[in-house]
């Protein structure tokens, strides 16, 4: 089984392992005591946590150990916010952030805060400008990932720190997918991260607050990790993530450049091995591992569970792989097609042989599950109103209002119109990237009795 999802859970690295086997030993007591069981915890602690900071590039006084990245997001943005109160209560976030960034930020919308969402372009990235025009009197915090967990692209980290200091506010950085690789430049103020992501444990995360930020650790607390992560130390998991990332770190750069070449080796063929296909994200500055591409007519669930068939773990943001029916925040961010989405994310040490395997296989996939949608037993609703062609596509689940559009565009003379009404979420972002992709004209919405009526153009 090849496992391509390392952007949600990196393998135990074995050297984290070693580390957690050797502290359930040696660290299981209370490194708050003085007594020796107690000391001798201590000095793993410690050890791990200047690991750590160095890895980071901070303070061991900075950085604090949490239960999880997601606990160390809340917990930073938590702080920030309160701690310069009185300066406002506006924060800015990307459009693209971690849920765990996007619900915290929901939560202060909540509590009567308010917030700034900041667009990305068509790669995922964000302008540093914009953060700029962002910034307000009462902006209290500013969030920014260092790289996005679902299309690699990396962010403009240090430009948007120095905008933000510039105006005098916090930046703080989720830098989950990339801390791994090597620190976060600029000059942040806080940062965020999670050992699963880099061959650690899961159940540990990285809080870094820099001195000199106002910052109150909000709920009740303790003596523990400078109050910001009350409760008994999950110690052998801190040790074996500090471990992790410093061997991870290790191998970086060398790994780096050896991923690299295999992800520009999918992206560069998977377009030419699969027709009408999408590769989403930055074309240059992204993550080692990630490529991240879009197939037309395709069921994301469908497609990933044919891959799962063939040995091969990959993750999607198709909207068919959610319950909710609803495209990937960061996909309809971007305004790039969501159908068929795959995420390849190659962990450390994955083979060259699992990759050429994957591009041999993947068309063959593709083609099957194409097959399946393209020969539906009932064939498409189509009416005519006036000089346009209407599609009813209600209660049909993308790709399926999009693979009838494309049945029927030629049907219509050049210039002419075709309507197709769908109450499908995921086919306000499809239908215009289909156009885009098959250099048709999207017109726009227009309200219908039922669903949404997206308007197309045949210009060729």
């Amino acid at each position: 089984m090849a496992y391509f999802d390392a952007a949600s859970a990196a393998p135990l690295h074995p050297i984290a392992r070693q580390a957690l086997l050797a502290a359930l030993d040696e660290g299981w007591a209370d490194p708050a005591r003085l007594y020796r069981e107690g000391r001798r915890a201590r000095v793993l602690l410690d050890a791990a946590r200047e690991a750590a900071a160095e890895a980071v590039g901070c303070r061991p006084d900075e950085l604090a150990f949490t239960p999880s990245g997601t606990r160390a997001v809340h917990t930073g943005i938590a702080g920030a916010l309160a701690g310069r109160r009185r300066v406002g209560r506006h924060l800015i976030v990307s459009a693209v952030e971690h849920s765990s960034v996007l619900h915290s930020a929901e939560a202060h919308e909540a509590a009567g805060g308010s917030v700034g969402r900041v667009a990305v372009d068509r790669s995922g990235a964000v302008d540093p400008s914009a953060y700029a025009g962002a910034l307000r009197e009462d902006t209290a915090l500013a969030c920014l990932q260092s790289a996005n967990h679902e299309v690699g692209t990396e962010q403009p980290v240090a430009e948007v720190a120095d905008v933000c200091r510039a105006a005098g506010v916090p930046l703080l950085v989720d830098a989950a997918q990339s801390l791994g690789w090597g620190p976060v430049d600029g000059d942040w103020s806080l940062l965020t991260a999670s050992a699963h992501k880099w061959g650690g444990p899961s159940g540990v995360g990285l809080l870094v607050v820099r001195k000199g930020v106002r910052f109150s650790a909000q709920g009740p607390v303790d003596e523990r990790e400078s109050g910001r992560a009350p409760g008994f130390e999950n110690l052998p998991a801190i040790v074996a993530a500090a471990a992790s990332l410093r061997a991870v770190r290790a191998e970086a750069a060398a790994e780096a450049a050896r991923l690299r070449e295999l992800t520009e080796r999918i992206r560069a063929r998977v377009p030419r091995l699969v027709p009408d296909v999408e590769v989403v994200g930055h074309p240059v500055r992204r993550l080692p591992g990630v490529v991240t591409f879009s197939c037309l007519y395709v069921d994301g669930e469908a497609l990933l569970h044919e891959l799962d068939r063939e040995g091969f773990s990959v993750s999607s943001g198709s909207s068919c792989t959610s319950s909710t029916l609803t495209p990937s925040h960061v996909l309809r961010a971007m305004g790039v097609l969501s159908e068929g989405n795959v995420r390849v994310s190659l962990p450390m040490g994955a083979a060259e042989e699992d990759v050429e395997r994957f591009l041999e296989v993947l068309p063959g996939v593709v083609a099957a599950v194409r097959d399946k949608l393209g020969a539906p037993a009932a064939a498409a609703a189509v009416a005519r109103e006036e000089d346009v062609l209407v599609v009813d596509s209600l209660g049909k689940r993308c790709p399926i209002p999009v693979i009838e559009l494309a049945k029927v565009i030629g049907d219509v003379p050049v210039g002419g119109l075709v309507r197709v009404l769908s109450d499908d979420e995921a086919a306000r972002l499809d239908i215009p990237a289909w156009c885009e992709m098959r250099n048709q004209e999207y017109v726009g919405e227009e309200p219908a009795d039922r669903g949404t009526a997206y308007v197309v153009r045949r210009v060729a």
